[in-house]
């Protein structure tokens, strides 16, 4: 039975015993008068005593011969030991060439088998090829049903966020009224342990009541519903709101803290409230990650037509793989049960997506058990 194969111009399946393609009419040698062609440029070609011809994209070109019917065992012993022998003198020979060299075939056969052999070659490869290509078209359309999902997973997410979110703040507003109607002796007098237990419901119930507002606003963020209320405003006032929330903090917990003023009266066009949030939490964050007896320093400074505002600290630092980590959501570098640091890390998250708005971006500058600067930049508005 006639193993076809296909014609290497026209792809059509042809008898290997042809010479010319009936369909065609190509000459079935011309694959490998083209493959000779290309391999008569090669280094190997150039600087080594090599031949170079089609035979060499042929794999076991002896074991083909004898399979075919046109060469037995002891003839291609004799050529192998010829071939040996000639590359003992510095001659190398290819199988084929040493066949030729002795008679055993003539180059007819030869052409013949090498290009049936670069033929079968060419459709292995198509072939793998074409596998190849319908394995990418799975794998991407299994990618893009993964992130569909994942893009489904992600609004759930952020809609079971906000529900909480609200379910929970209309609880904590009546413990919130109920804690202050206490500390105010609405409900009658309070001894000193009594007002010191409700100093700790109060401030607890005020983290609560923060880490509630960020996971509403995180959500919100999410379903692209961040907007910006851009007016003028002066640098000056929100360090002014802003270190007045923290300074009873850093005195609390030991912690110098330093303000460099802007050497100028400065404006930026901004969402005022935002900005102010983003500066708080960078303040947060270098009073929680710094110990006692540390300093955290706060300022602006004029680059040019830019404002840079920044925070320093010297607390525990951040290590140079992990930075951008930080500003993942739902993020904490250390995970584990016993981290000694609160929160939800969703602060930095946030922060970056409101300075993203105002088409800006968070650098940060760290080094571990030294201290972290973050620092961001806003155009100035020319009065």
């Amino acid at each position: 039975m006639v193993d076809f194969i296909p014609c290497p111009n026209c792809d059509q399946q042809i008898d290997p015993g042809f010479k010319d393609c009936p369909h065609c009419g190509v000459n079935l040698a011309f694959a490998a008068i083209l493959a000779e062609r290309k391999l008569q440029t090669s280094p190997l070609s150039r600087n080594l005593n090599i031949p170079i011809s089609p035979e060499m994209l042929v794999p076991r070109l002896g074991e083909s011969l004898i399979e075919k019917g046109k060469l037995d065992q002891d003839g291609l012993q004799k050529a192998l030991d010829f071939q040996k022998s000639e590359a003992a003198r510095g001659n190398h020979l290819l199988i084929g060439q040493a066949l030729l060299e002795l008679s055993i075939i003539d180059q007819e056969t030869l052409d013949k088998v090498v290009t049936e052999q670069i033929i079968q070659l060419q459709t292995a490869l198509q072939s793998a090829n074409q596998e190849l290509e319908a394995r990418v078209r799975e794998r991407t359309i299994e990618l893009e049903q993964a992130l569909n999902r994942l893009a489904e997973l992600n609004q759930l997410k952020s809609n079971f966020i906000a529900n909480i979110s609200h379910e929970l703040r209309t609880p904590l507003t009546h413990i919130r009224g109920y804690l202050e109607l206490l500390v105010d002796d609405g409900l009658g007098p309070l001894n000193i342990d009594q007002a010191d237990a409700l100093s700790v419901m109060l401030r607890s119930e005020d983290r609560l009541e923060r880490l509630i507002e960020n996971l509403i606003q995180f959500s919100l963020f999410a379903q692209g519903e961040l907007t910006l209320q851009l007016t003028p405003v002066n640098i000056q006032s929100i360090f002014n709101e802003v270190l007045a929330k923290f300074s009873s903090k850093c005195e609390n917990k030991n912690i110098s803290l330093k303000f460099n003023p802007p050497v100028e009266n400065l404006t930026v066009n901004a969402d005022s409230q935002k900005i102010s949030w983003v500066l708080s939490q960078f303040l947060e964050n270098a009073i929680k990650f710094t110990e006692p007896g540390g300093q955290v320093q706060v300022g602006a400074r004029l680059d040019g037509q830019t404002v840079n505002i920044y925070v320093f600290d010297t607390g525990i630092g951040i290590s140079k793989d992990k930075i951008n980590e930080i500003f993942e959501p739902f993020h904490q570098l250390d995970s584990s049960s016993t981290r000694r640091y609160e929160g939800t890390g969703l602060g930095l998250a946030m922060a970056q997506q409101i300075i993203d708005a105002h088409g800006s971006n968070i650098s940060v500058r760290s080094k571990v058990g030294e201290g972290s600067y973050f620092e961001f930049k806003l155009p100035l508005l020319k009065t």
